[in-house]
């Protein structure tokens, strides 16, 4: 919960810049939305036969704050779907599984403008986790359960690396596309020898700034 405070007052701070920012500079900060599709995986955990990846969404708020007549930086809240799903195999039974992990994410993006309508971006996500579930199948009677939030158990923050682009083809909408490099160990308390696992993320969707 701290980490989640921290992380939204840091948001919060960079929207007060930003109105700063907005009344001297001859390009005046946007505000908007945006959502679209996640496609999530973790690393390779060696206790999974099969690891694949999820289909997820995302959604959430953006100021878009001019620094120079090229470059911006672009605080964001979001509400984000992680996860992936995988197959494995227990007391000769084979089950299929759906890891669904559920973050409240700030990505603060370091924008720069290509062309005025084209930019290529960077920059740091910090989450922050509200739920974790998984569901299981057992893939030979067709049955299936899904645990309760375990959240507790692991990682409840998550910090990645962002790369992306975007290309608005209207004053207000536009196209956007991140990949997201998870750095963190999604475990809390990781035995010791063991490989981290970590989540990778890619989304794509669209974006509206509020003229």
């Amino acid at each position: 919960m701290k980490k989640l405070i921290l992380g939204l007052a840091l948001t919060a701070g960079t929207f007060a810049f930003a109105q700063q920012t907005g009344n001297t500079s001859s390009n005046p900060v946007t505000f908007g939305v945006k959502g679209g599709m996640n496609v999530s995986s973790l690393s390779k955990d060696s206790g999974l036969d099969d690891q694949k990846s999820k289909i997820g969404f995302n959604a959430g708020v953006f100021a878009n704050i001019p620094l120079a007549a090229s470059f911006s930086v672009q605080p964001e809240v979001q509400y984000s779907q992680y996860g992936n799903k995988s197959d494995y195999t227990f007391a000769g039974t084979k089950y299929s599984a759906s890891t669904k992990l559920d973050y409240i994410t700030v990505p603060v993006m370091f924008q720069y403008n290509l062309i005025p309508d084209l930019y290529v971006e960077a920059g740091p996500e910090f989450g922050f986790m509200v739920s974790a579930k998984n569901k299981f199948k057992n893939e030979s009677n067709g049955q299936s359960n899904t645990t309760d939030n375990y959240k507790d158990n692991l990682n409840t923050f998550n910090f990645g690396i962002g790369l992306g682009a975007g290309y608005y083809f209207t004053p207000n909408l536009g196209l956007t596309a991140r990949y997201v490099a998870g750095l963190t160990d999604i475990a809390k308390n990781r035995p010791s020898g063991s490989d981290a696992v970590r989540n990778n993320l890619f989304q794509v969707g669209l974006a509206y700034k509020f003229k």
